[in-house]
């Protein structure tokens, strides 16, 4: 069977390396500045499409490919965070298996599993749908759930969906395939992470604190307004000023909307990540 994957994040190549398939081309974002140095940098499913000895484009836009896709005759094209919207007349010449890791009509949008560790969501899942010109509105034809554990973060969480998506996107292109519409009823939008979805802001919970702590660890990364990185932390039983950051008994705590967050591993702003022990003994607060 004759199939495109269109993707661009480690999520996708993480998912494409599952799925066992071998698709006849690759088609996904051009390089771009990455890391600290901002050197220009390959897709991760660039590279690792390339690793596979797979065909590879890195168009600047997708149309610039669209005959050559064509040409190709695919039963189906699959697709899994691209990071652009498909615009015919790709939409409409071929069949678009689209992987998103929610439970679809929850978190539609460019941040589903960010979203949902934010939110508290005890459970998630990905959707195999068939793409729309409506922002993932599509019908789904297969679809599976997971939990979402205490201490699961965006790496843990991401890792096990991308375990479950890769099968599942294998068994959709295979067929039979029987799309249900979405129901109407709870829909919910992940819009896109900010520069201050990554602030910790001390007037909220500390449990809301703690969680987008989580959902930004290891790839973006939560941090306090002064710049300190947070990657880990917990809710803590004291009890302090909203936005203290102080030191007790060798621990560093941030005081939050009735309660505080106690910080485990923190990274000032042009260091290397520590322990908040570590921290502690070379800083006074």
């Amino acid at each position: 069977m004759t199939t495109v994957y269109i993707g661009t994040s480690a999520f996708a190549m993480a998912v494409l390396a599952a799925s066992g398939l071998q698709p006849a081309l690759v088609v996904t974002r051009p390089p771009a500045p990455r890391g600290r140095g901002r050197r220009l940098a390959a897709s991760p499913v660039a590279a690792g499409a390339r690793a596979a000895g797979l065909e590879v484009r890195e168009p600047e836009r997708l149309d610039d490919v669209a005959e050559e896709i064509a040409q190709l005759r695919p039963e189906v094209v699959c697709l899994c965070a691209y990071g652009a919207l498909v615009r015919e007349p790709l939409l409409s010449r071929h069949e678009i298996l689209n992987v998103h890791p929610s439970l679809l009509p929850r978190w539609r949008g460019a941040a589903p599993i960010e979203r949902a560790i934010m939110a508290g969501d005890t459970r998630t899942g990905v959707s195999i749908m068939r793409l729309v010109a409506a922002l993932d509105a599509g019908p789904v034809c297969d679809r599976v759930a997971v939990a979402i554990e205490p201490l699961d973060d965006y790496g843990t969480l991401s890792e096990r969906l991308a375990s479950l998506a890769g099968p599942l996107l294998a068994q959709a292109v295979s067929g039979p395939r029987a799309y249900v519409e979405q129901d109407a009823e709870g829909v919910t939008y992940a819009q896109k992470l900010t520069a201050a979805d990554r602030v910790l802001d001390p007037g909220r919970p500390a449990a809301e604190l703690e969680r987008t702590v989580r959902a930004l660890h290891p790839h973006i990364g939560a941090r306090l307004a002064d710049g300190l990185g947070v990657l880990a932390a917990r809710v803590a039983e004291a009890k302090m000023p909203a936005g203290e950051l102080a030191i007790r008994d060798g621990r560093l705590y941030l005081g939050a909307h009735a309660g505080a967050l106690e910080l485990l591993r923190v990274k000032p702003p042009g260091r290397r990540a520590m322990d908040a022990a570590a921290y502690v003994r070379g800083h006074a607060v």
